[in-house]
């Protein structure tokens, strides 16, 4: 077994794990699994197909890959994986390239607006699909970052959830990777086989500078205290509102 094969059982666990601790799957669930072809969603796919056969629960999986119109961006390594190892897959097309160019200034960055376009078209396909729930590949870095992206940027306290219920009253979008490292993830994607592929999106080779900041100031921290990454996840399961700026205590629930 190769070191990146070491890391499939932990990551499984933990996936699990996540996934019972939030309810995140039911049985009968159908759910559409958002495949950018990056390492995350890669191993997001590879850990729920492991745990379907397992399970106790029945529930099945179609991975969808939204095509954002970028030049570059090649799908036949994605869809030549999935269908040899026989998943449900489906591509879908999405004007994000275009769209970006005509709603951004040179600015602007990218991100937000791409990521909304892209669950916009994931909750249509989800409809069409009938699938009853969205997986997206968000790991623990990711929900530990944006706490303190929102906390340093925006003044508030605010990171992702692990399931979330969207404003359309259809769709839940569930995160089972809440509670794995990415470093797990990216050593064991570096020896899985998986065709990661780059979206082709100019503004990958010029990265969030506040997420880059962020990520850096964590890493050092967890270098000089083991574990701190690990405790700003927990706190966002311990919240004790009384001892927060909450001004309306009544309305927020708090007697």
């Amino acid at each position: 077994m190769g070191n990146g094969e070491a890391y499939g059982p932990r990551i499984r666990r933990l996936t699990g794990e996540a996934i019972g601790d939030f309810g995140m799957i039911v049985s009968g669930d159908r759910v559409l699994v958002a495949l950018s072809g990056g390492k995350d969603s890669w191993t997001l796919l590879e850990m729920l197909e492991q745990l379907r056969r397992r399970a106790p629960v029945e529930f099945s999986l179609v991975a969808v890959t939204v095509h954002p119109g970028f030049p570059g961006f090649e799908t036949g390594g994605i869809e030549s994986y999935l269908r040899d190892r026989g998943f449900e897959h489906r591509i879908v097309s999405a004007p994000v390239h275009g769209l970006l160019l005509d709603k951004l200034g040179p600015d602007d960055t990218p991100c937000p607006l791409c990521a909304r376009i892209k669950r916009g078209v994931l909750y249509t396909q989800a409809e069409q699909l009938g699938c009853t729930k969205i997986a997206l590949g968000h790991h623990r870095d990711d929900f530990i970052e944006t706490l303190l992206l929102n906390q340093f940027f925006n003044g508030r306290i605010k990171a992702m959830s692990p399931v979330l219920h969207a404003d359309d009253g259809r769709n839940v979008v569930i995160r089972p990777l809440v509670y794995v490292p990415e470093e797990d993830i990216i050593a064991y994607a570096s020896g899985a086989g998986f065709p990661v592929t780059c979206c082709a999106c100019p503004a990958c080779g010029d990265p969030d500078q506040k997420r880059v900041q962020v990520k850096e100031l964590l890493a050092r921290l967890e270098r000089e205290h083991p574990g701190i990454k690990a405790s700003l996840l927990a706190s966002l399961g311990q919240v004790d509102i009384r001892h927060l700026l909450v001004r309306d205590r009544q309305r927020s629930g708090v007697q």
